[in-house]
């Protein structure tokens, strides 16, 4: 059965803006080079769908989140933003939809349904599923005759609670269930294959700084962090190596401006890190990987990857292998020195965004996010547009690729929000 090769049709989009469900078990021997004998060492995760952007509004702004005003999509960018939504915004819902890669297939997207529910003025409950659809994928024998068509498909459903610590620090901690259907339980020469199923969990902080004057401009400064998909590793067979899931720390910062009664501007800035292990460089002997007596690789450079979620959390701030320098018939090697460091600050992505607010009504957003051509090379401008009128507010983006040929060249997303007031005059004290 030509099941690999359907598969790796369905996720080619993935691997062409550096997120893919590939497994760790492939060997990197440091061939792939560029600027300044940097090596293309991309890491790669299962569920990479948990890693886009849902929402119009932070995707128009670089993909920029996690410290900007809290909304109904706070639960995907810092859940503890909740607690701090208005009081008068007693319950909210969102509904997010983005054709997805578009430039390869026109059958992929994703939905993002998301809300919350003030419990008091200290604390709050959100809620969010994504699905994420992959389109068709016909399945063929080994003499290429058609076994079934199947619509390979991924969700994640979260709970999120947010809780003030304080008038101006918060916390939330969100419980996630992961679903990827890939096969549709298709049998293959290598097993039977099934769904990979997963849980996992964000622990999130947020802080709401003081008002300060800007010249005469009065501001605030608002700050967070969140490390997401903390969780047990992914197969899609019984017999396959697990993958780890796409742990995520976020932490970045907004300035925002109340220029005069009508006019509003915010400036963001998010820095991204997987947090799971980097493919190490193996030892080549004759262009061969040399193994060891029980037939395992031998690294050369970096760590092994094989390890557990908790150290493969710590381990990816100290493992990058950095630039190996081969000599002759790459019999003799050595690592570049200060490789090591610089690999580990590409791995680090930036996003750089800005809001513009008119009396409350009509929002212009922009933004810039980057890549490190090594680490996948999604280099993009986003440009976007809001318009709120009451408890109805309706925001699109635009992204213009930086990089020729990129698969998410173009993307477009739509999101409506609703936001009520409360049910009743007073409100708990919490």
């Amino acid at each position: 059965m030509n099941f690999k090769k359907s598969i790796k049709t369905g996720l080619l989009a993935f691997s062409a803006v550096g997120l893919t469900s590939v497994s760790f078990g492939q060997i990197s021997t440091g061939n792939l080079t560029g600027e300044s004998g940097q090596q293309i060492n991309t890491i790669t995760t299962a569920v990479p769908f948990l890693l886009i952007a849902p929402d119009s509004r932070s995707s128009a702004m670089g993909d920029a989140g996690v410290a900007l005003s809290p909304d109904a999509n706070a639960t995907h960018w810092n859940a503890a933003k909740l607690s701090f939504i208005d009081d008068k915004d007693d319950f909210g819902v969102s509904v997010s939809y983005s054709p997805w890669l578009r430039q390869l297939v026109n059958d992929i997207n994703l939905a993002y349904l998301s809300g919350y529910k003030k419990i008091d003025r200290n604390s709050a409950i959100g809620v969010s599923m994504r699905y994420f659809s992959l389109g068709n994928i016909t399945f063929t024998d080994i003499t290429g005759n058609t076994i079934r068509d199947f619509k390979p498909n991924e969700f994640a459903f979260d709970v999120a609670y947010s809780r003030k610590l304080s008038e101006k620090f918060g916390t939330a901690v969100a419980l996630r269930y992961i679903n990827s259907n890939l096969t549709g339980g298709i049998s293959t020469t290598g097993g039977q294959t099934q769904a990979g199923r997963s849980v996992a969990a964000d622990v999130s902080l947020f802080y709401e700084g003081d008002e300060f004057e800007m010249g005469e401009i009065p501001a605030n400064l608002n700050f967070g962090l969140n490390v997401s998909n903390i969780g047990a590793k992914m197969a899609y067979t019984d017999n396959a190596d697990k993958d780890f899931i796409p742990t995520n720390l976020r932490i970045g910062g907004a300035l925002n401006m109340d220029i005069d009664e009508y006019n509003k501007l915010t400036f963001a800035v998010d820095a991204n890190k997987l947090l799971v292990p980097t493919q190490p460089i193996y030892q080549l002997e004759g262009g061969q990987v040399v193994t060891d007596g029980d037939g395992n690789p031998i690294i050369f450079s970096g760590k092994d990857p094989n390890v557990g979620t908790a150290a493969g959390m710590f381990q990816s701030f100290i493992d990058a292998p950095g630039v190996v320098i081969y000599e002759g018939d790459s019999t003799s090697a050595s690592v570049q020195s200060g490789s090591k460091f610089k690999e580990e600050l590409n791995e680090i992505n930036l996003s750089v965004g800005a809001e513009y607010w008119y009396s409350d009504i009509f929002a212009v957003r922009a933004g810039y996010f980057h890549e490190h051509w090594s680490k996948g090379n999604r280099r993009f401008i986003s440009l976007g547009a809001g318009v709120k009128y009451q408890a109805l507010q309706l925001d699109l983006s635009y992204l213009l690729s930086l990089t020729q040929n990129s698969p998410i060249a173009n993307t477009v997303r739509f999101t409506l929000k609703f936001a009520f007031g409360k049910t009743s005059e007073s409100a708990g004290e919490g």
